[in-house]
């Protein structure tokens, strides 16, 4: 074989292998995010877990320890505010309306701002010291955030460009991870994240989601989050929770969106003097309040709510007043500043609307609980497919898919006639203008400097 042949023969062959790393890559880079969402989706359960659990035990191991959080509560409030604003920026709140704004600008240094690597360790860290003080806060819409910051580092390692498509499904992946829900997931990311369906970013999605959930499956095992349950309607009582659950769910949800909405509003002109202090005085005074409610609820509004709304999907009636008390006090942690979410608090007001609205019509408990974080979720996001799709994947309670569907659908259009504008896209907004600003900042400076110059 002439030399000359050899040659080429061999250059041919290294484009080839070339091409394929260069296709291949991305696709492995990709993969490798997906798992590492699924992965640490379930290590923050974990160390959430943990947390509450520690807050638990300090606020009940001794007679007088149940006034712990008059002090700690306020004091852990302040440090994690004071951490969200110095050292991880643009941690604060539940991620979702970050993960949305990021997706909606296109400077690459603007999604930096709200997704990196960096936000996302402050993010998990933040949320925890959150629990184990006793903050009203869930750790599903932090992993949104988590997820979607891990596959924007995974688009500019990778050399992906679909940068809006992957913030999309990082978002998903963490929706899946943090619930076990991986339809919930899909849905939430069409539904709720993009507002639309495109095709191509649809499949990064779908695969995103498999392997996060395959990843936190091998970690955490199948199961169903609230356990499963058999709850149907029999009567016309069981019938009459679907209205009234609906009705007064998506009021309340929408009450509770519309207040956050104006309130973050009139907070954001109060602090914008002295912005470092007075959002500390702020984070302080919400601690107070939140631990003081505790205290009166006899510990029940601390944290998540998770095993209070459990015991309501199994059956047990939660206090009359309960959703009251843990709405009050998530609203609370939420106009704080402190890093946290409000979909697990969410949860749990609707099934304690629910559990009051099934106790005073003599309907079964465990049923109202389901319809009730059906209705009051679907009011607060004003997203029915993702409520009716997570709330069943949860529950794992096929009996009652229809009353499930239609008080979903009742809460979302209730809300919309009471409050017009989507709580995460409303708090979007506010991120979208800041990372506008601070760009006309920068350039101006810039602009500036430059004149300075000989």
């Amino acid at each position: 074989m002439p030399p000359r042949y050899r040659k080429s023969k061999i250059l041919r062959r290294s484009r080839v292998l070339l091409g394929s790393y260069q296709l291949w890559r991305p696709r492995v880079v990709f993969w490798i995010g997906a798992g590492a969402i699924g992965v640490t989706g379930v290590g923050f359960a974990k160390l959430a877990d943990f947390a509450q659990a520690t807050f638990d035990r300090l606020i009940t191991s001794t007679e007088w320890s149940f006034l712990l959080p008059l002090v700690l509560t306020p004091l852990g409030f302040t440090l994690s505010s004071y951490l969200a604003i110095v050292v991880f920026p643009n941690s604060q709140g539940s991620g979702i309306p970050q993960a949305i704004a990021a997706r909606h600008l296109r400077n690459e240094e603007d999604r930096t701002r709200l997704l990196s690597l960096k936000i996302a360790v402050g993010k998990i860290l933040l949320t925890v010291l959150g629990l184990s003080c006793g903050a009203s806060i869930g750790r599903e819409g932090p992993t949104v955030q988590v997820g979607a910051s891990i596959m924007l580092a995974v688009a500019r390692f990778g050399g992906i460009a679909q940068a809006r498509g992957l913030i999309l499904a990082g978002s998903a992946a963490g929706i899946a991870a943090a619930f076990n829900t991986p339809l919930a997931g899909i849905v939430f990311a069409i539904e709720e994240m993009s507002r639309t369906y495109e095709s191509r970013a649809n499949g990064l999605v779908l695969t995103a989601v498999i392997l996060a959930g395959l990843a936190a499956l091998g970690l955490a095992g199948s199961y169903s989050y609230f356990g499963a349950s058999s709850a149907a309607p029999l009567g016309p009582r069981d019938w009459g929770l679907v209205l009234i659950c609906g009705v007064s769910g998506g009021a309340l949800g929408a009450t509770f969106s519309g207040l956050a909405l104006h309130v973050g509003q009139r907070v954001r002109r109060w602090a914008q003097p002295k912005p470092l202090k007075r959002m500390l005085i702020l984070a302080f005074s919400c601690g107070l309040i939140v631990g003081a409610i505790g205290v009166i609820s006899g510990g029940t509004t601390f944290g998540t709510g998770y095993e209070q709304a459990k015991g309501a999907v199994q059956g047990t009636p939660m206090p009359f007043f309960f959703f009251l008390e843990k709405l009050l006090s998530s609203f609370f942690s939420m106009i704080s500043g402190i890093p946290g979410g409000i979909f697990a608090p969410s949860l749990a007001i609707g099934a304690g609307v629910g559990s009051s609205v099934g106790s005073l019509l003599g309907a079964g408990v465990a049923l109202g609980a389901i319809l009730g974080m059906a209705g009051y979720f679907a009011g607060v996001v004003q997203a029915p497919m993702t409520a009716f799709v997570i709330i069943l994947e949860m529950t794992g309670d096929h009996q009652a898919v229809i009353p499930i569907m239609a008080v979903s659908m009742i809460g979302y259009v209730t809300s919309r006639i009471l409050s017009r504008e989507p709580l995460y896209h409303g708090l979007a907004r506010v991120f979208i203008a800041a990372a506008l600003r601070a760009r006309r900042a920068a350039g101006k400076s810039n602009q500036e400097e430059a004149t300075r110059l000989p």
